[in-house]
């Protein structure tokens, strides 16, 4: 009897050390952020309508018939004119674009956010150990991450991940690749650059569904450093609570809905169909039944799972009981796309004008920057001062393949209010009026009488 008590008693014990060593340990894989830096180019690379007008007018292969459709683009696009656009494209070299230009491109968003990033949290370069670089269109040899480390003299033993062709959800994929080393790796400092090249990809044809990129990409990008010691803590400004990855492209409607080809004259660019809209409903859809239910209360899961079961049994009566978000998330970091993507998520989730805000002024004062876009988001909460302590934001990022990743961040302290890149401009923020110059200047191009000779003086 004295034995089987022991060997329980062993049991006992080794069952509870157990559970004491998964807690520690998950303790241990905290994924934590301690700072993060946003690319802003110089006034004078500024794509505003006289900028974007000389543009458009070098592309010899464009028609009225094409004018007429960039205008419409560009005034429903959301964005305003103050977005930045490559030096190249500035200074009219757009068709012929160099392997400098790509370069030259991505060392000064790279560098000069992680110059800011290093000086501002205090943490040396050769403290580093995993490097993470999302460029989709740009992929070099050598890496992106080599030339990094080469500029920071980072050491050799460092774990460096190049990522491409993932589009603007790359960032979210490079933060969850983080998070899944840091189960492995303790004690650890990652760094995650997300950016796109831009310099090399504007599209010269004439193909409308090829066009949309030139009017809603612009520079941008960011750079994040993530930490799992738990002794800092209490430095850190957010904490990875979950992330949901969601691929769907073994459907072929959704791998080519967004996808880089040549056109029929041999123009390069990125390719948008018509099934986007619907692509991204369904990865979103898919994205949200494995996440909301690690983010959402209990309660709301269950008054949820009960208003589905009397939907059922009055034959599809609509009662309006949906899933109401806020009971677990206070806050909403949408990609800023465009504005049919930032109406459309909106609509699904329910969401008011305060609640998009942030996404609405984000596209307006930067443009869709790919990858690098919810940082520009999450930057406005911030230098509004929205962020408390113990809020949750809810990160969502649609991208090519088609993708769509999205994470949950809770703040871990009060007062982050560090402008950033809004800092010349935060108090005109939100803008009342978003509509684009373009509407005023250049809406004669639809009159049949004027236009002609318009456009006669525009090319002289």
């Amino acid at each position: 009897m004295e034995f089987l008590m022991e060997i329980c008693l062993l049991f006992l014990c080794g069952l509870i050390s157990h559970f004491v060593n998964m807690i520690f340990q998950k303790r241990n894989q905290q994924c934590y952020m301690m700072g993060y830096e946003c690319f802003k180019a110089a006034d004078d690379r500024k794509l505003d309508t006289d900028a974007c007008v000389k543009v458009v007018l070098r592309n010899k292969n464009l028609g009225l018939d094409q004018y007429r459709f960039l205008l419409k683009t560009i005034v429903s696009s959301g964005l305003g004119e103050e977005t930045y656009g490559p030096r190249n494209v500035i200074d009219g070299r757009e068709e012929f674009p160099s392997e400098n230009d790509a370069h030259a491109e991505m060392d000064e968003i790279m560098f000069s956010t992680l110059d800011t990033l290093f000086e501002k949290t205090g943490v040396s370069p050769s403290d580093i150990d995993i490097l993470v670089v999302d460029v989709s269109l740009f992929s070099p040899a050598p890496s992106l991450t080599s030339r990094i480390i080469n500029r920071y003299k980072m050491r050799d033993n460092i774990k460096s991940f190049s990522l491409s062709g993932m589009g603007c959800s790359a960032s979210m994929v490079a933060i969850d690749m983080v998070q899944q080393l840091f189960k492995t790796y303790e004690n650890q400092f990652a760094i995650v650059v997300s950016t796109e090249s831009i310099a090399r990809h504007w599209y010269c044809g004439k193909e409308k569904s090829m066009m949309l990129s030139n009017c809603l990409f612009r520079n941008g990008g960011c750079s994040i450093l993530l930490t799992n010691k738990r002794n800092l803590r209490d430095r850190c400004l957010l904490k990875l609570k979950c992330a949901v990855r969601t691929n769907i492209g073994y459907d072929n409607e959704a791998y080519g809905c967004c996808i880089q080809v040549e056109d029929p004259k041999g123009y390069q660019g990125f390719l948008l169909t018509k099934n986007l809209t619907k692509a991204a409903a369904k990865a979103f859809t898919g994205n949200l039944k494995l996440l909301l239910p690690k983010t959402l209360p209990v309660w709301e899961l269950l008054r949820y799972a009960i208003s589905t079961l009397r939907k059922k049994s009055t034959k599809g009566q609509n009662l309006n009981f949906n899933l109401n978000l806020k009971s677990g998330v206070d806050h909403f970091c949408l990609h800023p796309g465009g504005r049919a993507v930032i109406d459309g998520l909106g609509k699904s989730l329910g969401l008011s004008e305060y609640d998009l805000e942030p996404t609405r002024m984000a596209l307006y004062r930067f443009g869709n920057t790919s990858a690098g876009g919810l940082w520009y988001v999450l930057s406005y909460m911030e230098a509004k001062k929205r962020l408390k302590k113990g809020d949750k934001i809810f990160m969502v990022s649609l991208g090519a393949g088609f993708m769509c990743n999205n994470c949950v961040w809770e703040v871990m302290k009060d007062g982050l209010e560090d402008t950033r890149v809004w800092e010349d401009c935060i108090d005109e923020y939100p803008r009342k009026n978003l509509v684009n110059p373009f509407t005023e200047k250049y809406s004669w191009i639809n009159d049949e009488c004027l236009n002609f000779v318009r456009l006669d003086d525009q090319f002289n």
